[in-house]
């Protein structure tokens, strides 16, 4: 996983050198995790939302001056890293089941929904499909199809749901599409993609599948990285839409509240929409 330190300038030499202090622990850490520290307000974070959290993190530090480290990954592998004890403050989930389980557990506040998704197909510029003949496309023997690990990664989770609504369009389907899916992303196991190229890009661009079900913003953010790829929408008997759960940790600083706040209010949901996220 990747952490994203957002520094603000502005800061007191000793609170700059505190930081870096934090940040060298951080570094060294055998296990990568975050190290908790006073000054810094930890935010662990859907993988698809790096770049909506990445920027709406830093206009909450500029304008409050409030240091940010944001962890970004698969939200079941980052549910699991934070029930064995790294130190989240808040944790956006691409699901609503994850944050239910932590809060269920104790210790973290009750989830609310603060963004929405939905599942698309990327597909290879070979794949000639539309939403009317994309369950036909799946299907075909020579159409290998790409998807994230359920349980691991909701994404994967909303595929096995398409899968299921696929049934009952076709009788059969979901046995069908079960057997062949691969299950490429959002494993602990996972291969992960060069620096600087985003997962789902990379994975089409090494031609890994023909088809990849993902969320509708990862599959236009891998268009624009690799323009031969196509997106394309789901029909309506089988679109699965994804509701983005947040939470914070029972007791967390005030500045971890304010930051969970800011996720919700316009100019937070003006960046997400932007970037193709629906109204909660």
């Amino acid at each position: 996983m990747t952490n994203a330190t957002i520094a603000n300038p502005r800061t007191g030499f000793a609170a700059v050198t505190a930081l870096a202090a934090a940040l060298s622990g951080c570094a060294s850490a055998p296990s990568g995790a975050p190290v908790a520290n006073a000054l810094l307000v930890q935010v662990y974070a859907a993988g698809s939302l790096r770049e909506a959290l990445t920027d709406i993190a830093r206009t909450h530090e500029a304008r409050t001056g409030q240091k940010l480290v944001l962890t970004f990954g698969a939200s079941g592998l980052l549910r699991d890293r934070i029930e064995k004890g790294e130190p989240a403050q808040v944790f956006a989930s691409a699901d609503m089941d994850h944050p239910q389980r932590l809060s269920a557990r104790g210790g973290w506040q009750a989830p609310t929904v603060f963004t929405r998704n939905a599942l698309c197909a990327l597909t290879s510029e070979q794949v000639n499909a539309t939403p009317d003949t994309l369950l036909a496309t799946l299907l075909r023997s020579d159409v290998r199809v790409g998807t994230s690990t359920p349980r691991a990664d909701p994404s994967g989770d909303y595929a096995w749901a398409m899968f299921r609504k696929a049934d009952a369009v076709q009788a059969g389907a979901y046995a069908q599409l079960d057997a062949k899916a691969l299950q490429l992303t959002g494993g602990a196991d996972s291969p992960k993609p060069p620096a600087g190229q985003g997962t789902y890009a990379w994975v089409m661009d090494q031609r890994q599948a023909d088809v990849f079900l993902t969320y509708c913003t990862n599959a236009v953010a891998a268009q624009a990285e690799v323009p031969r790829l196509r997106v394309v929408q789901l029909p309506a008997s089988l679109q699965v839409g994804a509701a983005y759960g947040l939470t914070v940790r029972t007791g967390a600083p005030a500045a971890a509240q304010a930051f969970a706040r800011a996720l919700q209010e316009p100019a937070a949901q003006a960046v997400l929409q932007r970037l193709g996220f629906g109204a909660p």
